[in-house]
């Protein structure tokens, strides 16, 4: 019996050794899900105001530095703002792309209350955050009233 168990690992090596040969990955990406794929999030984003949401393919917001991911148009009591959403795959990455949209942003000003920054897009006052997985952003707002809004929005990302 012993035998027997050595010989067919001994078999099952070489087997893995010849050009052709495959295996199958231990956690395989289902084919909804590939890496770098941008999804529709338009299911988080407030509903109050929403006027248009899509996805945009590379740079929201027009920051080299992010990728793509949904964006919402917004009208309410007169004032016209944008708010966004990537979905980051990994609470790390979306520290990461925190960090990147701070350094895209002017005079960004930390808000230790929310752990986010607020700064200028070219002439846009945006507010970025990270929560868990998801970068998410209000632009066109000043802080005081893109912050209650930031609150409203990372209460719709688990």
């Amino acid at each position: 019996m012993r035998r027997l168990a050595i010989v067919l690992t001994a078999a099952t090596v070489y087997a893995a050794q010849e050009p052709g040969f495959k295996t199958r990955p231990a956690n395989p990406t289902p084919p909804t899900q590939t890496a770098g794929a941008i999804h529709d999030l338009s299911r988080m984003l407030p509903s109050k105001g929403l006027k248009h949401s899509g996805i945009v393919m590379d740079q929201v917001f027009g920051i080299s530095k992010l990728p793509g991911g949904t964006v919402g148009d917004y009208e309410s009591g007169g004032k016209k703002y944008r708010i966004f959403i990537i979905d980051a795959r990994a609470n790390q990455d979306a520290a990461f792309m925190l960090l990147d949209a701070k350094s895209a942003l002017k005079n960004p000003e930390y808000l230790a209350s929310f752990g986010g920054y607020f700064g200028q897009n070219g002439t846009e006052p945006v507010f970025v955050f990270a929560k868990q997985r998801y970068l998410a952003g209000i632009g066109g707002l000043p802080k005081d009233q893109a912050d209650p809004l930031a609150r409203t929005l990372a209460s719709k990302l688990q």
